[in-house]
């Protein structure tokens, strides 16, 4: 019971709410770079050099500039308004740190998949995790310098996506697309995917 609105000038305690959304996608999709550039805080990584050890198991195509990893989540913040916050949870996007991912979608709303044109194929194994549970996603298709741009029909063809599943073109270094990728996503969530 709150007592703290029937003290004489006190106010009635608001309920917090805090919305967690996860960012996923493959290995070298910009996940970290979305949380990093949206998140209001000082972002939480779990960064690690690739080693010598990761040879032969990780894949690195398309990316071999790429030196550094997440192997267990990248954590951001961002406050709607007082009391209610979305927690932003970026997954590891190689094969052999997945079994995060159970864990970090306990309690999700939803989750944006990332996905480079260039490397869709690496976007199907997260797509397959969401429609497997039933978790609402969009697709944010990350716009790389001299990637060639796709319709976004062709992309949700490409991936075999239903048609109520959003896509949104965006750039995960600017903020206001970001802001845009999460709105579409909680908006979805929100009305029923």
């Amino acid at each position: 019971m709150d007592y703290a609105a029937y003290e004489p000038g006190a106010t009635a305690v608001t309920s917090a709410l805090a919305i967690k959304i996860l960012i996923a996608g493959g290995f070298g999709v910009g996940k970290t770079t979305m949380v990093g550039t949206i998140s209001e805080i000082r972002p939480l990584h779990t960064e690690e050099l690739l080693s010598e050890r990761g040879v032969g198991v990780d894949d690195v195509s398309g990316v071999e500039s790429k030196n550094t990893t997440t192997v267990a989540l990248d954590f951001g913040r961002i406050t709607i308004r007082e009391g209610l916050w979305l927690y932003l949870f970026g997954t590891p996007g190689q094969d052999r740190f997945w079994f995060m991912w159970d864990e970090l979608a306990l309690g999700a709303l939803g989750a944006v998949v990332l996905a480079d044109t260039r490397r869709l194929q690496d976007s199907f194994p997260a797509v397959d995790y969401f429609e497997q549970r039933g978790i609402p996603f969009v697709v944010g298709v990350n716009c790389f310098d001299g990637a060639r741009r796709h319709d976004p029909t062709k992309v949700r063809r490409a991936l075999g996506l239903t048609a109520h599943v959003p896509i949104v073109l965006c750039d995960v270094r600017d903020r206001t697309s970001v802001r845009d990728v999460l709105t579409t996503l909680v908006t979805y969530a929100v009305e029923g995917a």
